[in-house]
């Protein structure tokens, strides 16, 4: 908990940070899914005979192509299973971290039984929506979570309501949120620069998991394998061993791990791990390369998982954007800082980055995120190399405006409003592929 008597504004960002990173075992699209299954099945008695999950467009999206932690599968209906039979409903995005291996046997037994459907909800106001009933030989219960990753909004129980949010209030008032909608990025940059590191150094935990995530994708073939391929690449002379290899070999290595099935928690930023990784994996290896102390790399950190907050916070929770680009906004912003310290040139650095890689498209959660990531770790490092050079794409030029901070507003608007025909497109596109 932040410290009551620093700045109230300054405790405001602590807090963002707190709700929106977080370990998360597996992509978090099928992981919500998980989390509902297991917590209908915790209200259950008896062995689990059926499940039947409706879900949003863009989670059926982000779940089609993902693999599941620990499974070797990919796709929605093993998430839901193996979160029935062995997830933990009290752990959030970590419900499946410790699956036993005889449930994800039984889980995968009843999906080739076909007793698991999983299906688009239509119509859906929402964007990250599951709807999911578990099923026993006598009874059956039903959760509903929308919104968020983990908000629960109803729980049922043969047809009798158990928890509805929209009518317990006192639940609701419960969990204290905080509003980015007061805050610019000179005051993150500020907050980064003089807030007590006592406060901050919980961070520090993104840089362990990550990293370790990172080594695990390096250590075994996930996925694409997109890191250790670079790195055999590099071995054999076809890459420079240089700052820029290690930034993006070690940075996608940890997405592979984590698209590829790895059982290894992932510190999310916004509800993703892999935005938590592209804001965290730069900005270690940059500060391990200049051999920066514990309290450096914490601010750091903090100016980078606030920054890719701060940018998300504006955009719809799930778009056709793929937000490991302005997660990695974050990282270019933590690496200059590491290098300038100038809020001058950090807005260069994310200027520079919304007239490069503004406009990659989020294709659904799958190995090939890895190269993505990849891509945006790149994009950050040539961003804050123009940006130390006092070279800057202009507000002359595209969607980039004289001003970072309408910049980060004319990204965000295309994602929120022109591009969501984009993102109808794309899961048409998607739907038609498994028909």
């Amino acid at each position: 908990m932040a410290n009551s008597s620093i700045n109230p504004a300054w405790a405001e960002l602590i807090l963002a940070v707190k709700q929106n990173v977080k370990p998360a075992v597996g992509c978090t699209e099928p992981i919500s899914l998980a989390l509902a299954s297991a917590l209908a099945a915790s209200h259950l008695a008896g062995p689990v005979i059926r499940i039947e999950a409706r879900v949003s467009p863009n989670l059926m999206k982000n779940g089609m192509g993902v693999t599941v932690p620990g499974t070797g599968m990919v796709g929605l209906p093993i998430a839901a299973a193996v979160g029935a039979l062995g997830g933990d409903p009290l752990a959030g995005l970590e419900v499946l971290k410790g699956a036993p291996v005889e449930a994800i046997a039984a889980a995968k037994l009843l999906l080739a039984r076909g007793d698991v459907k999983v299906s688009i909800q239509q119509p859906c106001d929402e964007i990250l929506y599951t709807c999911v009933t578990v099923f026993t030989a006598k009874e059956s219960a039903t959760v509903v979570i929308a919104g968020e990753h983990t908000r629960v909004i109803r729980i049922e129980k043969d047809g009798d309501v158990l928890f509805d949010a929209a009518e317990d209030c006192q639940v609701e008032g419960k969990a204290q949120t905080c509003s980015m909608e007061k805050v610019s990025l000179e005051q993150i940059v500020e907050f980064a620069q003089c807030v007590p590191f006592d406060e901050i150094g919980f961070i520090l935990d993104a840089a362990l998991l990550n990293n370790e995530l990172s080594r695990e994708g390096l250590r075994a073939q996930y996925g694409l394998h997109i890191g250790s391929t670079l790195q055999r690449q590099l071995d054999r002379g076809l890459m420079a061993k240089d700052l820029l290899s290690d930034i993006m070999i070690r940075t996608a290595a940890a997405s592979d791990a984590r698209m590829g099935g790895a059982c290894l928690p992932a510190m999310s930023n916004s509800g993703s791990g892999n935005q938590g990784i592209a804001a965290t994996m730069p900005v270690v290896v940059v500060a391990e390369h200049l051999a920066c102390d514990s309290e450096k790399l914490a601010r750091a950190l903090i100016l980078s998982h606030l920054t890719a907050i701060y940018i998300h916070h504006q955009l719809p929770s799930l778009s056709a954007l793929c937000a490991a680009t302005t997660a990695a906004m974050g990282a270019a912003a933590g690496i200059t800082w590491l290098i300038d310290g100038s809020y001058k040139s950090i807005s260069m650095a994310i200027s520079n980055m919304i007239g490069d890689v503004s406009g990659m498209i989020c294709d659904g959660a799958s190995n090939s995120c890895a190269m993505k990531v990849s891509t945006s770790a790149a994009s950050a490092w040539k961003a804050v190399l123009m940006a130390l050079d006092n070279t800057s794409v202009s507000g002359n030029e595209g969607i980039v405006a004289h001003d970072v901070e309408q910049s980060i507003r004319n990204l965000c608007a295309l994602a929120s409003q022109a591009m969501q025909h984009t993102d109808r497109q794309i899961i048409a596109i998607m739907a038609n592929k498994v028909a």
